[in-house]
């Protein structure tokens, strides 16, 4: 399924209190490098918990799109990730280069089965859909993107 994005949907209208990007291999071991990349944004509006539950957010977003979209790709392959941190949402967006995946139609397919007490799979995206307030996977000039928004009340941090 491939249809065009409405452009804030990738692009935001408002301006981001603090921004990155980082574009790296589809290495697995790539992961303690946007993680120490994603520390960065641990700072005001983000309070501690909200940032490190984010970061569980990135580190499956981002292990999905190695282990699965590039699992048949070189490690060459680039994954990028993009966040933007605004006054009450924080923004993630995963790149990845693979074929599409109807990731709302799993989640429908995971919701209407039943718990197993020893899944092989799928948790994952169970976590994701659970966490974030926005979860969706679009196509778009021939790349995916995994978009993950949490929205929050903004509170002074200790």
């Amino acid at each position: 399924m491939t249809f065009a994005l409405p452009d804030p949907w990738y692009y935001p209208v408002a301006t981001a209190l603090h921004s990155g990007r980082i574009v790296v291999s589809s290495e697995i071991n790539a992961l303690t490098q946007v993680l120490d990349w994603f520390a960065q944004f641990n700072q005001p509006p983000l309070t501690y918990e909200l940032w490190w539950f984010c970061q569980l957010l990135l580190d499956e977003g981002f292990t999905n799109a190695v282990r699965h979209a590039h699992r048949d790709l070189p490690t060459s392959t680039p994954i990028t990730v993009e966040v933007q941190v605004f006054p009450e949402t924080i923004e993630i967006r995963i790149w990845d280069q693979g074929p599409f995946f109807d990731l709302q139609g799993k989640l429908a397919e995971l919701a209407q089965t039943p718990p197993d007490p020893e899944p092989e799979g799928g948790m994952g995206l169970l976590f994701l859909s659970r966490f974030a307030d926005v979860v969706e996977y679009q196509r778009h000039q021939g790349q995916n993107c995994l978009f993950l928004c949490k929205h929050f009340q903004p509170h002074q941090r200790d």
